[in-house]
């Protein structure tokens, strides 16, 4: 379980699921791009990468699922979860830390090469920072070795945007 996370704040918000730097807004950036991408071999990864951050996503919501599908009243009253829980139950849905709905305004596609591959790179970085915070607040090992999994995955998809921006 995630120190003070859950059911003491919520769990959905302190797992990027549907944060400015989750995995909804991951996939959907890099499957939007993919477009305007004039490069066959650009368009094949942004494809690629964007469906492999919705399996991201997956992993992250199944996460959520088994930290809160058990938690009793005891555990939910007088918590910031109860607030959540009011409005969802236990069901994961896409939100930011600090409670704000998921939005699309936080994604960008501009459909040029370079501002969207910049924006690719930077969104890696803080999708890796945001694994780094949570690796600071989390106890549970079952649910490190994912967070450890998924920012290695977001050190590669860095690792091949950058590459891309090399070659162009």
């Amino acid at each position: 379980m995630l120190k003070n996370a859950c059911p003491d704040n919520y769990c959905s918000q302190h797992l990027p699921f549907g944060g400015p730097d989750g995995e909804l807004g991951a996939s959907l950036r890099y499957l939007s791009q993919r477009y305007s991408m004039p490069y066959p071999e650009l368009k094949g990864l942004l494809t690629d990468i964007g469906t492999e951050e919705l399996s991201h996503l997956e992993m992250v919501g199944s996460i959520v699922h088994q930290l809160t599908r058990n938690l009793s009243e005891d555990q939910i009253k007088g918590t910031p979860f109860a607030q959540y829980f009011v409005d969802h139950t236990t069901g994961v849905y896409p939100q930011f830390a600090s409670g704000t709905p998921w939005t699309a305004a936080t994604m960008q596609v501009k459909g040029d090469v370079i501002a969207d591959l910049t924006e690719d790179l930077a969104a890696e970085q803080k999708a890796r920072v945001t694994y780094d915070n949570i690796l600071r607040l989390s106890d549970d090992p079952d649910v490190n070795k994912v967070i450890k999994f998924l920012r290695e995955r977001e050190v590669v998809h860095f690792q091949r945007f950058g590459e891309t921006n090399q070659s162009r």
